[in-house]
C-alpha cells in the first residue's frame, strides 16, 4: 500500500513525538508500505514571523502570506522543519529525502483565490511531476514534502520579483496539498494526523464516518472551524478525487500512529456521498 501522510507543524515541534511519528513511519515500512510524508509547520512560521516583525494574520485558517511571510514560509517550511523531520527519520533507520515543490519540478503553484479577501501568496498544487518522487519510492526513500513551490509559469503576478529578481515561492495550506498529491501520486490511503482522534461533534465525541452532508453542515455552524476546515475540506475533497483510496484524520500520538490509523474504528473516515465533486476538486483548490 502507498501511504500519504499528512503531519502538521505542533506534531514535529517536540523531539518526543517527533520520533514517535518517525518510528511508527519505519513500522509501516516494514509492514511493505511506501510511505511519503506532507507536512505543514504553522506553530514555527509563527515563532520566525514574530522575530522578523512580520504580522499574523488569517482567513478560514489560511496564512495570508505577503512577500516577505512568503520568504520566511520558505525558510522554515523547506529548511528548518523539513530537514529536522529528515533527520529524525535517520535516528529511527529511515532513508528519508526532503523536497519541495521546485526539487525536480515535482509542482508548481497557482494562486489561491478566495472571495473578498486577497490571501497574497498563498497557492494551491498546479502541475505535477512524479518522476523524482517515483525515483525516490522505488529506491527505499520517504519523500519529506515541504508544501512550498514556484508559480507555474504565466499565472506570477506582475510585480512578483524583487529587486534581486528572484521570483516568489507560493505557501500551499499543507491539508489543502495532501488531497491533490495523493491523488496524482497514486496513493491508496490517506491519513491526516493531528492531535485529536478526529472529527468530533460539538459535544466533544468521535465521529468515525462523515458524508458531504456531515461536512458541509460541521462547516455551516461552526462545530469544525480554524485549522480544523481546511483539514475537513481537503479530507472531503480528497475522497471524491480518490474513490479507492482511504481517507482519514486520525491521532498523531498513537504508539504506532500510522498502521493504528488505518485500522477499522480508528480516526474518521470519509465518505464520497454524492455523486458530483465537491466545487475545486478538479481545480486542486
Amino acid at each position: 500500500m502507498r501511504i500519504l501522510i499528512k503531519i502538521g507543524g505542533a506534531q514535529l515541534e517536540q523531539a518526543g513525538p517527533r520520533r514517535q511519528l518517525c518510528e511508527s513511519i519505519h513500522g509501516a515500512q516494514q509492514a511493505g508500505h511506501e510511505v511519503l510524508i506532507v507536512h505543514g509547520g504553522g506553530n514555527q512560521i509563527r515563532t520566525v514571523a514574530k522575530a522578523l516583525g512580520l504580522q499574523d494574520r488569517y482567513h478560514e485558517g489560511l496564512r495570508i502570506t505577503d512577500r516577505a511571510t512568503a520568504d520566511a514560509v520558505l525558510m522554515v517550511l523547506g529548511g528548518k522543519v523539513n530537514r529536522t523531520l529528515v533527520h529524525t527519520l535517520a535516528t529511527c533507520s529511515v532513508k528519508a529525502v526532503g523536497i519541495t515543490g521546485a526539487d525536480g519540478s515535482t509542482f508548481s503553484a497557482k494562486p489561491l483565490v478566495r472571495t473578498g479577501v486577497d490571501l497574497g501568496y498563498v497557492g494551491s498544487i498546479d502541475k505535477v511531476d512524479r518522476t523524482l518522487v517515483e525515483a525516490l519510492l522505488e529506491s527505499g526513500h520517504v519523500p519529506v514534502i515541504a508544501t512550498v513551490a514556484p508559480g507555474t509559469p504565466g499565472v506570477i503576478k506582475a510585480d512578483a520579483d524583487d529587486e534581486a529578481g528572484n521570483e516568489p515561492f507560493f505557501n500551499i495550506n499543507a491539508d489543502h496539498a495532501a488531497g491533490p498529491l495523493c491523488y496524482e501520486f497514486g496513493c491508496d490511503a490517506l491519513l491526516f494526523l493531528t492531535d485529536v482522534d478526529g472529527v468530533l461533534d460539538v459535544a466533544g465525541r468521535l465521529m468515525p464516518l462523515l458524508t458531504d452532508d456531515d461536512c458541509e453542515r460541521l462547516i455551516s455552524t461552526g462545530v469544525v472551524a480554524g485549522g480544523m476546515q481546511p483539514k475537513l475540506e481537503s479530507a472531503q475533497r480528497a475522497a471524491h478525487a480518490s474513490p479507492h483510496a482511504i481517507v482519514k484524520i486520525a491521532a498523531a500520538d498513537a504508539d504506532d500512529c500510522v498502521l493504528a490509523g488505518l485500522r477499522d474504528g480508528a480516526g474518521t473516515k470519509f465518505f464520497a456521498s454524492s455523486k458530483q465533486q465537491p466545487k475545486g476538486t478538479l481545480q486542486h483548490d
